[in-house]
């Protein structure tokens, strides 16, 4: 498995201070970020999934702890618009070049505007996808929102 993604690359370009981890990813699991969570052996609150979804239309990346569901009505409203769902995944991976399991806010094909959890800013370090199943990233969550330009909102159900 190579460490070197576009995901870590624009890390590194944005100066970003990160460490890379790598866990045995399940495609089985019921819930990918969770079984993340558990190779990783830290707290699913810390190890933080990447949706993609669509506001009025519009794509937008979500990133919430991976044992919370996102809210469609408060991530329309983050996101000024009337309403969201979730972007099929062939959609998420032709937009972001990642595949799914294995999609990161960082370093996507085509950048979109991008939500975090603020929930998940109370942390020191979080984990989120490095681009490429098996793949995680440990970093300052506020250095993860400065990067990704994101927005900080209370997105989770």
């Amino acid at each position: 498995m190579s460490k070197t993604t576009r995901a870590t690359q624009a890390l590194a370009r944005a100066g970003v201070s990160f460490t890379v981890h790598t866990y045995d990813y399940d495609p089985d699991a019921d819930r990918v970020g969770i079984q993340a969570a558990e190779a990783l052996g830290e707290d699913p609150g810390r190890v933080l999934k990447t949706l993609m979804a669509e506001v009025d239309g519009r794509p937008v990346c979500v990133v919430v702890p991976s044992d919370r569901e996102v809210s469609m009505k408060k991530l329309a409203s983050a996101f000024k618009g009337k309403s969201a769902n979730m972007m099929k995944p062939a959609d998420a991976e032709r937009l972001t070049g990642f595949v799914v399991g294995g999609i990161s806010p960082f370093g996507q094909k085509k950048p979109v505007p991008a939500a975090i959890e603020e929930a998940a800013l109370v942390h020191d370090q979080v984990y989120m996808n490095g681009g490429q199943r098996g793949l995680q990233v440990r970093l300052a969550p506020r250095d993860a929102l400065a990067a990704l330009k994101a927005i900080a909102a209370a997105v989770i159900a």
